[in-house]
């Protein structure tokens, strides 16, 4: 195949990624535009990247005409429609951070665009390209479980993980992201389509923020937990969770990596003093949800349920499919296959134990491969999903978002297919 040559814009942990799996199977990446110093000289210096094609902001990038074949967008989510739009007009073929865009018109954007040019858009669905997702859809189609009638689908945040991206970090407010459902969980939302063969038609949710709120702020805390006499006893202790990085560099690129570029104890605490990821949980601006269950009917009858929670461990999604002639039990990497004929219990081992918590279970990786092959050989097919794939997902998300906020079941209306489908 060709060589493929990429450009990234948004040079943080998610294009890194992108990035790196593409550059170590052979694709040449060849610029960046990454508004942080500090991120945009590491990543020029990784990948060899001229002065001439490292820039600040993403226009600069663009200014200079199409000079790579694809292009990873992994800028903040309310910086996704302006860039996927311009370098569709450009030819580039588009690796796009998930969400699509905080909402549903610059979504709509993005996919008329990338029609209109001919470009082929993959969003960052990466729970579609896991082993575990092709294992589990293989069972499915193999009949091992007859015809499936519903599904329970969970994803256990972390309570240490909610505490730093959705109350402290960048999505923690749904005026400058999206609600936590889009943002975190509009991967899930397109995964139970893809497992079950079908969109949802209708929709109920509920869900709310009970707990990262001021009122459940413990008697004597004070607005920092480098000052607060409670921070010992808290489980959402700053200090605690970013000095416990250091030296682990897995966990110093995240989420170290975003609360400082200084990776020393004096780093950390200084950065805890006055930034964002410092703040007490009862005392920040966040307003998304903490918790949040949406209940989905699809077109043939099919139910399924989805809950998000922060109030976890860290861990893999837990998944159960439930069949006529019998179900699977799923935790993203096992799957337990029960069989309602002859009572036997099968349990499958789909990834390394490594895999598990990292990459998405290798999902990251087969969907940067996916699109690399797609660019070399032309063939979007082997994207698996298109534009309208992910539309149709999306609007799920914010059907259910709707139905949450008027406590109302709301129907979707089904995505209008590309021309020619």
């Amino acid at each position: 195949m060709p060589e493929v040559t990429l450009a990234v814009a948004g040079a943080g942990l998610r294009g890194t990624i992108y990035a790196r799996r593409a550059h170590a199977t052979g694709t040449a990446v060849v610029a960046v535009a990454e508004p942080d110093p500090v991120r945009r000289a590491r990543f020029a210096a990784e990948f060899g990247i001229a002065p001439a094609r490292t820039f600040a902001d993403w226009r600069d990038l663009a200014g200079i005409g199409r000079i790579a074949d694809g292009i990873v967008i992994a800028t903040q989510d309310s910086e996704h429609a302006e860039p996927a739009v311009r370098f569709a007009g450009l030819g580039y073929h588009i690796l796009l951070e998930k969400p699509m865009a905080p909402d549903e018109a610059d979504s709509v954007r993005i996919v008329e665009a990338v029609e209109h040019a001919g470009t082929m858009l993959a969003v960052c669905h990466v729970l579609r390209y896991m082993p575990y997702t092709r294992k589990l859809r293989e069972l499915v189609g193999q009949g091992r479980i007859g015809e499936p009638i519903s599904i329970q689908h969970l994803e256990p945040i972390g309570w240490w993980h909610y505490a730093h991206s959705y109350v402290r970090g960048n999505w923690r407010r749904t005026d400058t992201s999206g609600p936590m459902l889009l943002t975190k969980s509009c991967h899930d939302i397109d995964w139970i389509s893809y497992v079950m063969g079908e969109t949802p038609v209708r929709v109920s949710s509920f869900g709310r923020r009970s707990h990262f709120r001021a009122e459940q702020r413990p008697a004597g805390a004070t607005d920092r937990c480098v000052s607060c006499p409670v921070e010992p006893d808290c489980p959402y202790s700053a200090p605690r969770l970013y000095l416990s990085c250091l030296g682990d560099p897995r966990r110093e690129a995240w989420p170290l990596g975003a609360v400082t570029h200084d990776v020393t104890r004096a780093g950390v605490l200084a950065a805890l003093a006055d930034g964002p990821y410092g703040r007490c949980v009862y005392a920040s601006d966040n307003d998304v949800v903490d918790h949040q269950v949406v209940n989905l009917e699809f077109g043939s009858g099919r139910t399924g349920s989805f809950t998000v929670t922060a109030f976890t461990p860290l861990a893999q999604r837990q998944t159960r499919l439930f069949g006529t002639h019998g179900a699977i039990e799923g935790d993203g990497r096992r799957l337990t296959v029960h069989d309602f004929v002859s009572g036997q219990v099968e349990t499958i081992e789909t990834a390394g134990a490594d895999e598990e918590l990292h990459g998405h279970g290798g999902g990251d990786e087969a969907l940067t491969d996916a699109f690399v092959s797609a660019i070399a050989t032309g063939d979007p097919s082997l994207l698996g999903s298109d534009a309208r794939h992910a539309l149709a997902g999306h609007r799920v998300v914010w059907a259910a978002e709707q139905a949450r906020r008027t406590g109302t079941v709301v129907d979707i209306a089904p995505t209008t297919p590309r021309k020619g489908d």
